[in-house]
């Protein structure tokens, strides 16, 4: 009788506390619904970072011998300089990408995207007279994280449900970082190494899905890209 004193007008206690419950479990849905959100987030990020591993490691691997040749022939040339702060704050903004992937994969998104403004200027600033130990493995880096900021975009944002779905986000993303990707090729015309990194990123798009509407899309890209860099070549030939 207490409890049924205590209820709201209208209700029985019963009533009053499975009123309760529901609302405890509506909250607990919703604080679950976060948590799976995240989790899904971060494992998305994880094969994102798990995208030919090796591939990057030749990447790093060529950085640090430009990095040994900078120091030895041309630690004081200024042509190397004006590359080298964007380039090492890249780089340096890289060193805990790994570890903030699996923490975060908003926080692991919006940090490669910092990773790749520097590098692309980096790549925009390297001298061309060292094509092979300057210019060319810095493009390789910056078209390889203008590839993976807009593939880490996609995924994060399609695995919070945040406007498209997988696949608009696959769409969108091909169609993002193309537009980078042609503004910042326009500008390295003596450079193909950028644009072929990105074109190479479009064909592991084909190769993980076939010609399907995504796949498609890749190809279109490519032929794009493509068109780009053989108009540039016939220009400087």
């Amino acid at each position: 009788r207490a409890d049924a004193a205590r209820a709201p007008a209208g209700l029985t206690a019963e009533q009053s506390r499975l009123g309760m419950r529901l609302s405890e479990l509506a909250d607990a849905c919703d604080w679950l619904g976060v948590v799976a959100h995240e989790r899904e987030a971060l494992a998305l990020a994880q094969e994102i970072r798990e995208v030919h591993p090796g591939n990057a490691g030749l990447i790093y691997g060529w950085l640090v011998v430009s990095a040994v040749y900078g120091i030895l022939k041309r630690g004081t040339d200024p042509a190397w300089d004006i590359m080298r702060a964007p380039l090492i704050i890249s780089l340096a903004l890289g060193t805990p990408w790994l570890w903030v992937a699996n923490q975060s994969a908003i926080t692991a998104t919006v940090l490669i995207f910092a990773m790749a403004v520097p590098a692309i200027l980096a790549a925009l600033r390297a001298p061309i007279a060292d094509r092979w130990l300057a210019r060319t493995p810095v493009a390789i880096f910056a078209g390889w994280l203008t590839a993976a900021s807009f593939v880490s975009l996609g995924s994060t944002a399609a695995g919070y449900g945040v406007v498209f779905d997988a696949t608009g986000w696959a769409y969108a993303g091909i169609g993002l970082a193309l537009i980078v990707a042609l503004g910042v090729q326009s500008r390295l015309s003596r450079t193909p190494a950028y644009g072929l990194t990105v074109i190479w990123a479009l064909v592991g798009i084909i190769v993980a899905g076939g010609l399907s509407g995504v796949g498609i899309a890749a190809l279109a890209g490519i032929v794009i890209m493509g068109t780009l860099l053989g108009a540039q070549m016939r220009t400087v030939s």
